[in-house]
């Protein structure tokens, strides 16, 4: 989840940038390009997280083999 929390961190950035309003046209669209990005990114992660949820909650659906833990500290960019 760690990663969920970078892209948050740079999405939120990225819309205090644009609510400034003091880049010019061509670095809006392109920062806004980044948070769209972002956004998707985010929201991958928390349809994953959503799901792993609903496993837990509802195990007759899966078995527990269907959780993938991942170790964000194994996870080197």
């Amino acid at each position: 989840m760690a990663k969920f929390e970078e892209n948050l961190t740079s999405l939120e950035t990225v819309v205090e940038r644009l609510e400034r309003g003091d880049l010019s046209l061509e670095d809006s669209v392109k920062l806004f390009e980044q948070g769209v990005a972002l956004s998707a990114a985010c929201k991958v992660e928390l349809d994953a997280a959503e799901g792993k949820i609903q496993i837990l909650l509802d195990p007759a659906r899966s078995s527990t083999a269907d959780l993938e833990v991942e170790d964000d500290a194994d996870e080197e960019e």
